[in-house]
């Protein structure tokens, strides 16, 4: 059963939607914006949200450092988010992305989206 369980699967297996979600995220850290499919820009969207809030508590909240390094596992970008992204957001206390329909994808007609910082 499915009781109480969030997210989107995305046809993939566990370690894939992550290792995916981890690559879409640390893609709108360094570019500012993203293009993929309406579902996985949703879903990103979610785990980006989250990392913008911890990179707000400041580059010296070592707890917090962590915690997005846990997820991202590059410390490039997690210094680009605690540096950069964070104090960038510190008066707003949420909504940081916006996702942006783009039309149907040429190849087989999917949902495109940009995902992108606010």
């Amino acid at each position: 059963m499915r009781h109480r369980k969030q997210g989107r699967k995305l046809s993939r297996p566990h370690e894939e939607r992550e290792s995916l979600l981890v690559s879409l995220a640390k893609g709108l850290i360094q570019h500012r914006k993203v293009d993929t499919t309406l579902a996985k820009a949703k879903e990103a969207q979610r785990e980006i949200e989250r990392l913008i809030t911890l990179a707000r508590r400041g580059p010296e909240d070592t707890h917090a450092r962590r915690l997005a390094f846990q997820f991202l596992q590059d410390k490039e970008v997690v210094k680009l988010l605690f540096e950069e992204i964070g104090p960038q957001y510190r008066d707003q206390s949420g909504g940081y992305t916006r996702v942006i329909k783009l039309g149907p994808r040429q190849g087989d007609g999917a949902e495109m989206a940009r995902l992108m910082l606010v």
